[in-house]
């Protein structure tokens, strides 16, 4: 009664909801939601799209810059009968905000969007203020702590509340660790009532791996009052996922499906599904529970009038599922195999004997003869591992992981697999690692990858799920018999998990940052870039001791003044002025390669006391890797029974 003689009075309604009625318009959508089914509205972004509006330009910043075009949008879906208008507020939080130099109008934009929602739909109209995920990996995937992620979610909510929301629209959430933040950063900003809406693959699965079913027990844990799947695939997909969300919770569901999948027309990305075909699947989605039906990417004001027509003519429907909390319980994660046992060289490690690495880079062709002989050769001479990159340079070469097995199989030394985000989804990097562990590779060193751009195909597209410390965390998880969504995967693996950390991070503080998060999602030692300057290695040991994982470090005899300033200026290696004067005072190439190999063994003399050992990077150049080789294990011999409790002369380890 008090809602309706207000409509229409702005003034006077904004004064209710910062005085003591407030209550009763939260109430509203709650009450609503449990008495009858209701209507959300369709796409934004695609709608804006058609309407002619660049995909680079920041959606959210065109609530400032042409509000009339967004509010003409949410009036459409007014008009076709929505009950329910989301924000155009998707992306507008700090993090993806900054991508677009929109940062500081982080307020402006909500408050903006709750306006142009209200002054389209009325005071008859709930308007939900829209959050989607931050637009980048938090822990343990990405560098954004849980505390970043939570007080950024918190900051938007605390807008949309203080605009005049009427609820929350958590939405299009791949990640049951990035929800979590959001309900809590919400929860913390206001007492809105809040939808909270995972988005699942073909194989109804979060991209961290979770069935909807494990979603929907999370949700509702987390205290979201409606749950629910959006954007996905098409209505088929979520049908079977939103039941299986049925069976697990008993809070108010909501599906807001894709019309259907993208099709390119003509070079313009259409969605097909018909307006009679969706709302035919709202009629399942409620039959299967849900109370809150719309529409997500593809779908149009024509989508939203026929789903709502449907729900105009029939009442509520009731569950054909019942709940099940059966499956409620976790998985249990299995300790880990002990260090000693997952390897020789894991048992070398933690035996504290100074270890020595060799890089062999594989084949660019499919003949391996060559690879082959100069594992054999450093083996006959003693190393303790061949490390093999993976696609150095973002090059086309033999796979790393085949390499790695004719290695150990043919010549019988252990190698070591780098393993990079660059190429891979998080599910074939999955497959990838239990294959790897079943063919007898024990040893990893997980890095981010070089982009394609680096290479020699720079059209070449990236996955980059995650970077390396997400894969640092999703081996941690195969390491205990889960898989990254926290699923039993049938029996565990047994990593030796490496990480790499370049000391001579211009961003030194960054360096920092990303190295304990390595550490913390399960980094069993770390190798560093090659290192020229004695200095700055014992820097950035100094400040990692705390985290006491062994550091290799990494040594790369300079074969020119030209390799030298490629390391400096290319690889951001930082070359101490002194090599490049040593470098340029050779006479010829042959005193410049005697006077890089120098250079690195006087490297291997000043940091051996620190460091756990060293991995030796040579291209292809042997007798250098054997002397350096012959080096680094004489020193071993003779100083290692003096070193100091800590093992191998390693103070930080």
């Amino acid at each position: 009664m008090l809602l309706y003689l207000y409509a229409g009075k702005p003034d006077r309604m904004d004064r209710l909801r910062a005085t003591g009625a407030r209550e009763l318009f939260m109430s509203r959508f709650l009450d609503e939601i449990r008495a009858r089914v209701l209507v959300a509205d369709g796409a934004m972004g695609t709608m804006l799209y058609s309407k002619g509006i660049f995909i680079n330009r920041c959606f959210d910043e065109l609530n400032l810059s042409m509000p009339e075009l967004v509010k003409g949008i949410h009036e459409e879906y007014a008009r076709a009968g929505a009950e329910i208008i989301e924000t155009n507020t998707f992306g507008a939080n700090a993090y993806r905000l900054e991508r677009h130099g929109f940062a500081e109008k982080l307020e402006e934009i909500n408050r903006a969007g709750v306006r142009l929602a209200r002054e389209a739909g009325g005071e008859s109209v709930l308007v939900a203020g829209a959050m989607g995920p931050l637009g980048q990996q938090i822990e343990p995937l990405g560098k954004i702590g849980y505390d970043e992620a939570r007080a950024a979610f918190r900051r938007q909510a605390e807008v949309l509340a203080a605009a005049g929301a009427d609820l929350l629209m958590l939405e299009t959430f791949g990640t049951l660790h990035e929800m979590r933040e959001a309900i809590a950063g919400a929860r913390a900003a206001c007492d809105l009532p809040i939808v909270a809406q995972m988005t699942v693959g073909d194989d109804g699965r979060t991209l961290d791996g979770s069935s909807a079913g494990e979603c929907a027990r999370a949700l509702d844990e987390w205290g979201a009052e409606v749950i629910g799947l959006n954007c996905s695939v098409g209505p088929v997909a979520m049908l079977e996922s939103l039941e299986s969300m049925a069976r697990a919770t008993s809070r108010p569901l909501a599906a807001q499906p894709n019309a259907g999948l993208p099709r390119n027309v003509e070079g313009r990305n259409l969605y097909l599904v018909s307006p009679e075909y969706m709302a035919d699947y709202a009629r399942l989605f409620i039959a299967a529970g849900a109370r809150l039906v719309g529409g997500c990417c593809g779908t149009t004001p024509e989508h939203i009038r026929w789903i709502r027509n449907y729900v105009r003519s029939t009442a509520p429907g009731k569950r054909r599922v019942q709940i099940s909390r059966a499956a409620a319980a976790g998985a249990e994660a299995l300790a880990p195999v002990p260090l000693p046992a997952r390897s020789g060289l894991a048992a070398k490690l933690a035996a504290k004997q100074f270890l020595t690495l060799i890089e062999i880079l594989p084949p660019r062709g499919s003949d391996p003869a060559k690879e082959v002989a100069s594992a054999r050769l450093f083996h006959e001479h003693g190393v303790d591992a061949i490390n093999i990159p993976d696609g150095p340079r973002a090059s086309a070469r033999m796979s790393n992981q085949a390499l790695a097995v004719m290695l150990q199989q043919q010549v019988g030394v252990e190698a070591v697999l780098h393993y990079c985000c660059r190429d891979r989804n998080i599910i074939s990097m999955q497959s990838d690692l239990l294959g790897a562990y079943a063919l007898g590779l024990r040893n990893l060193i997980l890095i981010t990858g070089d982009p394609p751009k680096l290479g020699n195909y720079p059209d070449a597209t990236a996955v980059f799920d995650v970077d390396a410390i997400g894969l640092t965390h999703l081996v941690s998880n195969l390491n205990r018999g889960l898989d990254l969504g926290g699923n039993p995967v049938g029996s565990q693996t047994g990593f030796l998990i490496g990480v790499g950390a370049n000391p001579g991070n211009a961003n030194f503080e960054e360096e920092l940052k990303r190295f304990a998060y390595k550490v913390e999602a399960g980094a069993d030692y770390c190798v560093t870039q090659p290192v020229f300057d004695a200095s700055m290695l014992e820097r950035f040991l100094d400040a990692i001791a705390s985290f006491a994982i062994p550091v290799i470090a990494g040594i790369w005899p300079l074969a020119s003044l030209r390799q030298a300033e490629f390391m400096a200026n290319e690889l951001r290696v930082p070359v101490p002025a002194a090599v490049f004067e040593r470098m340029r005072a050779a006479a010829d190439a042959d005193a410049a390669r005697r006077a890089g190999l120098e250079t690195a063994m006087e490297m291997i003399e000043a940091i051996r006391a620190r460091v756990a050992g060293v991995q030796i990077s040579v291209l292809g150049r042997n007798q250098a890797a054997l002397a350096l080789l012959s080096a680094a294990r004489g020193q071993a011999s003779t100083k290692a029974a003096s070193a100091e409790p800590g093992g191998g002369g390693q103070k930080n380890g």
